[in-house]
């Protein structure tokens, strides 16, 4: 589905002006589609539209708009259905694994899909993968699921998205692979108490607050994945986070590649630098 065709579809339904107003941004997770940003002039044509991509896209069954965009502890967002079937909970297939959630109650990106699948080509085998701020668990099950990692562990502070990740573990027959804890990584890590050879940080806007820790548990010649948002101009800050990071905890590193994952904003974009630790 792309922004071209549903305002294909709508030429007949809304004038010239409500069709350059169409939102042309949205997700869609499993069988929701969600509008990031709706604006307030189509509010009266908003089931319209709802209905209409219920029409032409049968595989979506309910159409949600974001009234508060990720924010808080948890990082959620609240959603409005505006047509379809009265829920928020999906089932989402990506990667050869299933991911169980309510849309409002858990973060997900299904936008990070090529990624989730990029960081399990890079799992060797053998490998104590560590997820950090793990979610409904997509990356521990894409990882556990398409290479042949030892274990992948997985933290989540947010208690909706702790269960759903014991929920999707079950679904997807992972329970020999993934370990699942809820908590605050802070908490958590120091209890488990042992050493990773590959640790992902998926927290853009804050991660560089857990860097140490990361540092103290990830193993000598250990992979971290460090998440950020960042313009395109100001990459090489990436560099500065992490090498006063390791200063601190006295680990030497090289930072191996800097991947952009999604852009969120006209030259900012949500990147990943691949580092590894001495």
């Amino acid at each position: 589905m792309t922004k071209q065709n549903l305002k294909f579809y709508l030429k007949d339904k809304l004038s010239e002006n409500e069709i350059k107003l169409v939102p042309t941004s949205f997700d869609v997770v499993g069988d929701i589609l969600i509008f990031s940003e709706f604006p307030k002039e189509l509010v009266k044509k908003e089931k319209l539209i709802g209905s209409t991509i219920l029409e032409i896209y049968p595989h979506i069954k309910a159409v949600l708009k974001k009234t508060r965009k990720y924010s808080g502890k948890f990082r959620t967002a609240k959603l409005k259905i505006i047509a379809g079937e009265k829920r928020k909970e999906t089932i989402h297939k990506e990667n050869n694994i299933f991911i169980k959630l309510d849309v409002e109650k858990v973060y997900f990106s299904a936008r990070m899909s090529n990624e989730r699948k990029r960081i399990a080509e890079l799992t060797k085998p053998n490998e104590s993968v560590l997820v950090m701020f793990s979610g409904a668990a997509p990356y521990p099950l894409v990882i556990a699921k398409n290479s042949k990692c030892k274990e992948a562990y997985g933290i989540e502070i947010n208690p909706a998205g702790h269960r759903y990740a014991l929920e999707n573990v079950r679904i997807n027959k992972l329970e020999n692979i993934i370990k699942l804890f809820q908590g605050d990584v802070n908490k958590i890590v120091p209890k488990i108490n042992k050493k990773f050879s590959r640790i992902l940080m998926p927290l853009p806007k804050s991660g560089e607050k857990y860097m140490k820790l990361a540092l103290k548990y990830a193993k000598k010649n250990g992979i971290i994945h460090f998440y950020d948002f960042l313009h395109e101009n100001e990459f090489e800050n990436v560099d500065n986070k992490i090498k006063n990071a390791c200063i601190i905890m006295k680990r030497k590193y090289k930072i191996l590649r800097v991947v952009k994952c999604g852009q969120y904003a006209p030259g900012f974009f949500r990147i990943c630098a691949d580092f590894r630790v001495y």
